[in-house]
């Protein structure tokens, strides 16, 4: 049951998933308190009765939970850990979910400075993209202790569907490695494919109808490939972030001493479509590295 004092939710960041899932927390009847680095992106909230706040310090002192999903770990460990930032400033007994896919280290460091001043912090990265942002229906993976997991359920309930606490601080990241790498080999399957469909004159609908819902089928297939097929390449998740993402991976895969060769392969594709200009795009753009 979520903790009865927490009636007013701090939320950090704007962008494709979390405008949507602030807007989430306020139909959830919540006091949604406001944050991004430019409050031009968030005019839309504003008008619909979000609070806003001019620096992440000011916001946590006014909430009873912290949610926050930015761009980097850099970003992450500025906004948790720098001079007036949310762990220094939030009320004792606070928690603070950072949502942004971050390192697994930098998530126990977090927990242990906010534990040092009687908060609750737990590390809870996403998968779904845009449309699970919008539809309440992301999957979230998380780390931090029972208690104050159980404490926040209800909360993390009203952004998403598949809800699994995977361990202690920093179990959250490591699972959504788990998630990206296993994305990012697909990724680099589904656009091969597309492309030898299109070269071999294949009606590339036709051809998603009879692959989607067989051994091929993943969500990417089913999410993304129609997105390729119409030439829409906004993103539900940026090029530049999940470049970032497998970075992170591979340096935990180095620490542990283990090699990921399509992982690395991966990472190069799509830094060559990045460089070419298509680092605002959606991961899906890869596509364009071979068409």
């Amino acid at each position: 049951m979520l903790n009865t004092s927490v009636s007013k939710i701090g939320f950090v960041g704007a962008g494709v998933m979390g405008s949507s899932m602030a807007k989430n927390l306020l139909k959830g009847g919540f006091d949604v308190h406001l944050y991004t680095r430019t409050k031009e992106k968030a005019g839309e909230l504003l008008e619909l009765g979000m609070i806003w706040h001019d620096t992440p310090g000011e916001l946590a002192r006014h909430c009873d939970a912290v949610i926050s999903i930015v761009g980097y770990p850099q970003d992450v460990r500025e906004l948790y850990l720098g001079e007036g930032g949310i762990v220094q400033s939030a009320k004792p007994g606070a928690y603070l979910i950072d949502m942004t896919t971050s390192s697994p280290e930098l998530a126990k460091r977090i927990h242990e400075a906010a534990a040092s001043k009687g908060l609750h912090a737990l590390d809870a990265p996403v998968s779904g993209g845009d449309v699970g942002a919008r539809n309440a229906a992301l999957s979230i993976m998380v780390g931090g202790d029972q208690a104050s997991f159980e404490s926040v359920r209800p909360l993390l309930e009203m952004l998403g569907k598949n809800i699994v606490r995977q361990g202690g601080p920093g179990a959250g990241q490591h699972t959504k490695m788990v998630n990206q790498i296993a994305i990012a080999s697909n990724m680099v399957g589904v656009c091969e494919a597309l492309v030898y469909a299109k070269h071999a004159g294949l009606d590339l609908n036709s051809v998603l109808a009879s692959i989607e819902s067989g051994a091929a089928g993943s969500w990417s297939l089913s999410n993304l490939a129609p997105r390729i097929i119409q030439g829409n390449f906004d993103p539900g998740f940026y090029v530049k972030h999940f470049i970032k993402d497998m970075g992170i991976a591979l340096e935990a895969a180095e620490e542990m001493g283990i090699e990921l060769p399509g992982l690395t392969l991966a990472k190069g594709l799509y830094e060559k479509i990045a460089a070419a200009g298509l680092a605002d795009n959606g991961t899906h753009a890869l596509y364009k590295a071979w068409d």
